[in-house]
């Protein structure tokens, strides 16, 4: 990988992935690599500019490299996840999505609630759950190896804020990672 000229690493419901592009401005090479795998290859392209869209993850995540002069031999390299900014996905992620890191027995958990499908993923798989109507708000139950856990949903009582959510796990609460 010696024209490796950009490495970015998305946060997606079902883990990190990491994506690196290659582009030899000499050959007009292209590579794109999700998770260490190679997903396109192109030798000898004469326009060193331009896109090269592919997909990352499980639900097949559409993303976009875009390639751009800035001044004589000198490139840009952007990515895009489903048409818009790296940082504009993730500033947008950040509010439909809630993530929790946790350890337990000695394992690395990463448990990712999708606020809009109620979905909740553990270390890249859905998980099977059961939903249940409590006294002040909702509980999603569900199970990670022997260990009971559920998402609580209350209500803030501020409109701004909306609902909040916590993971509870062996009945002690994870407090949410920040990515």
């Amino acid at each position: 990988m010696t024209d490796l000229v950009a490495v970015w690493e998305v946060a997606l419901s079902d883990g990190v992935h990491k994506i690196e592009f290659e582009h030899g401005t000499t050959s007009g090479k292209r590579v794109v690599y999700v998770d260490g795998k190679e997903e396109i290859r192109k030798e000898w392209m004469f326009k060193l500019v331009g896109k090269e869209t592919f997909t990352v993850g499980v639900a097949k995540t559409k993303a976009t490299i875009n390639i751009d002069a800035v001044s004589g031999f000198a490139y840009e390299y952007t990515l895009e996840i489903n048409g818009k900014s790296l940082k504009k996905y993730m500033e947008n992620r950040s509010k439909t999505t809630n993530t929790w890191v946790l350890s337990l027995g000695g394992t690395d958990y990463r448990i990712v609630l999708e606020k809009d499908t109620m979905d909740v993923w553990c270390n890249g798989k859905k998980m099977e759950t059961v939903g249940e109507f409590v006294e002040d708000g909702t509980e999603t139950h569900f199970t990670v190896g022997d260990h009971s856990c559920y998402i609580k949903a209350v209500s803030s009582g501020k409109r701004k804020e909306g609902i909040i959510h916590t993971l509870i796990v062996d009945d002690r609460e994870i407090p949410e990672a920040l990515e």
